[in-house]
């Protein structure tokens, strides 16, 4: 290599995020070249953080959705850290670590009682049952109710007939009636 290369030059502070490379020939001639590099955290030395940042705030605004984002920022040729694809969890973990609220089906607004599609929401189907949104979570947890989530933080959308109703809130009342008679 020493009867080619003179000196090779790397300098990590001229572009953040990047290493600069110069490349001295023994003809006198000279190349520069940048690669990225990889750093442990998006705190330090990652070069693309504020254009990772305004994209995430950008498509979450737009009601994208952490896999939607990874995605598009993988088609668009942005990397993690690690010069790693992007996952969901990486775009999961960003949003949380700069304070950007999970993209709702609904927007800001508060869950409705029923969504378009007749499903329940959370507050709507314990006001239908008479019950607290807790218990509700509980019941998705043990099977009485059935529910789903488009992903991770989204709203429920529980559905529930009127038997199912009218199941939930006899099985309330024959559990209210055997407290009392316990004490």
């Amino acid at each position: 290599m020493r009867f080619i290369v003179q000196e090779v030059v790397l300098d990590q502070k001229k572009i953040r995020g990047q290493v600069a490379i110069r490349i001295l020939w023994q003809t006198g001639a000279t190349s520069e070249h940048q690669i990225q590099r990889r750093v442990q955290s998006y705190d330090r030395d990652y070069g693309e953080l504020e254009l990772v940042r305004e994209r995430i705030t950008e498509l979450n605004a737009a009601g994208d959705m952490d896999r939607q984002i990874a995605k598009i920022l993988n088609d668009e040729g942005v990397r993690s850290a690690r010069g790693k694809l992007f996952s969901y969890e990486n775009i999961w973990l960003l949003r949380h670590r700069w304070g950007i609220p999970t993209a709702k089906i609904n927007g800001v607004a508060a869950n409705p009682p029923r969504w378009p599609d007749g499903t329940y929401s959370v507050q709507g189907a314990a006001a239908a049952i008479g019950v607290t949104a807790q218990t509700i979570f509980d019941y998705l947890a043990q099977g009485l109710v059935h529910g789903r989530q488009s992903t991770k933080g989204q709203p429920w959308q529980i559905s529930l007939s009127s038997d199912q109703i009218d199941q939930l809130q006899r099985r309330l009342q024959r559990t209210r009636r055997s407290r009392k008679g316990a004490s």
